[in-house]
Order: C-alpha cells, then sequence, then structure tokens
C-alpha cells in the first residue's frame, strides 16, 4: 500500500504531461477549443499533483524535477504550438502576408521564456507563498483561452498578438510580485485579496462559462499589480515614520 501511495503525485504529473501532449496534437490540427480543453486539464493536474504529495507526504526529488518537465511541456511548448498554428492563420498587414510563416515563429519566445520562469522559480527561495513573474499555468490559459475565443476582440491583426506574446514572455521573468492562491489558514484576515479573486472569478465562470479564463488571467494581473503598489506605497509610509 505504502508503495502505491508513493506512485499517486507522478502519476498525476505524468497525466499533466500527457494532457500538454494532446493540446500539441489539437494545435497541429487548428483545432484550438480542443486545445484549450486539453490545456485546462493538464493545469488541473499540475494543482493536484503538489496537493497530492502533501497530502500523502510523499515528496521527492524526482517528482519536482518531473513536475518541471511536465509543465515546461504543457505551459510551454504546447502554448508555443497553439500560438504558432495561431499565427499563420491570423491576419497580417500586406507588407508582412509574404513572411507570415517566418513570423510566426516569434510564438516560441513564449516556450523559451517559460523554461526561463520555471528554472528561475525551482532555485528562487523566494517563492515560497508568493509569486515573483507571471506563473506559466496563468501565461497558457490566457492564450488558450484566447485562441479558443476566436474571432476575439483582442486579437484582430496579427501584430497584436506578437505584442501579447512579448508582453507576457517579459511578465513570466519580471521582477513583479503576483498573489498565489497558497493558504496558511483559512480565515478572512490575510486572505483577503485571495478571496477577492476567487469571489470575482467564480461570479464571472458563473455568467460566461469558461469562455472566460483569458478575462479572469487579466483580472489576476491587475489584481497583483494593485496590490504590489499598495504594498510599496505602505512600506515606503513605514520607512518614513
Amino acid at each position: 500500500m505504502k508503495k502505491i501511495k508513493s506512485y499517486i503525485p507522478n502519476t498525476i504529473t505524468c497525466l499533466n504531461l500527457f494532457f500538454g501532449c494532446m493540446a500539441c496534437v489539437a494545435a497541429f490540427k487548428y483545432n484550438y477549443i480542443l486545445a484549450s480543453y486539453f490545456i485546462y486539464t493538464a493545469a488541473i493536474c499540475d494543482f493536484f499533483d503538489g496537493f497530492a504529495a502533501r497530502l500523502l507526504n510523499e515528496k521527492s526529488p524526482i517528482g519536482k524535477d518531473l513536475d518541471s518537465l511536465a509543465d515546461c511541456v504543457s505551459f510551454g511548448v504546447a502554448p508555443g504550438f497553439i500560438l504558432y498554428s495561431w499565427l499563420q492563420n491570423v491576419t497580417m498587414p500586406g507588407f508582412a502576408s509574404n513572411y507570415q510563416p517566418y513570423i510566426a515563429i516569434v510564438a516560441f519566445v513564449i516556450p523559451v521564456f517559460s523554461a526561463l520562469r520555471l528554472a528561475k522559480f525551482n532555485i528562487d527561495t523566494r517563492q515560497t507563498t508568493s509569486f515573483i513573474g507571471l506563473p506559466t499555468p496563468a501565461c497558457t490559459i490566457f492564450f488558450a483561452s484566447l485562441a479558443a475565443k476566436q474571432p476575439c476582440f483582442f486579437v484582430h491583426h496579427g501584430y497584436m498578438l506578437i505584442l501579447l506574446i512579448l508582453f507576457f514572455a517579459f511578465l513570466m521573468v519580471a521582477e513583479f510580485p503576483m498573489f498565489a492562491l497558497k493558504f496558511k489558514h483559512y480565515g478572512w484576515k490575510g486572505n483577503e485579496l485571495r478571496y477577492a479573486f476567487i469571489a470575482l472569478s467564480a461570479i464571472l465562470l458563473l455568467l460566461y462559462k469558461i469562455s472566460v479564463f483569458h478575462i479572469i488571467i487579466l483580472l489576476y494581473i491587475i489584481i497583483s499589480a494593485i496590490a504590489a503598489i499598495l504594498q510599496k506605497k505602505k512600506a515606503t509610509e513605514n520607512t518614513a515614520d
């Protein structure tokens, strides 16, 4: 029984990797809706592998490395293929349309910066209760949701999508504090931001279902930015006192 229990977290991590691979296959076939479902399922597995490891007390070095590898595929390579496929079909300005297959390579900035983000996260001791930079699953869910919701008012031309790619790549490695949905306790005090975000996300999901995930990710970024500004202001005032 003990031996079987030790395999559970890594099995869930392998499912994360599997669904990430399936998202790549769906992207090859231009089926962005199916790709987004595979991404969401991979994200659920990514959450529950760590949860299972803590619950069963089965943390291991191989589990940590396997998790990073799975995340690099599901939240790096998979969104890269989705974006590469999308950039080959999105409208480009006249002069750029002749070079569209080459311009589409910009999509692979996301896998590169996702790998940098994951490597940085593994050695950064500051990210135990919060994040520095945008987590790779959040970046991937944003683009998967955006691709599934076509035509999308966010992206009318290819250059807008390229700007989004570069912006999100920067966010992943920036020294930008972002809150995490990690609870030390479940009381209101100290968790106000988390509960407010969860409540707003739940309302949006009830109203618009899963087609609103990209809005939720933008909301997460905006709330994190506001919280960081307020925290910095408070620290400045305390120093002045």
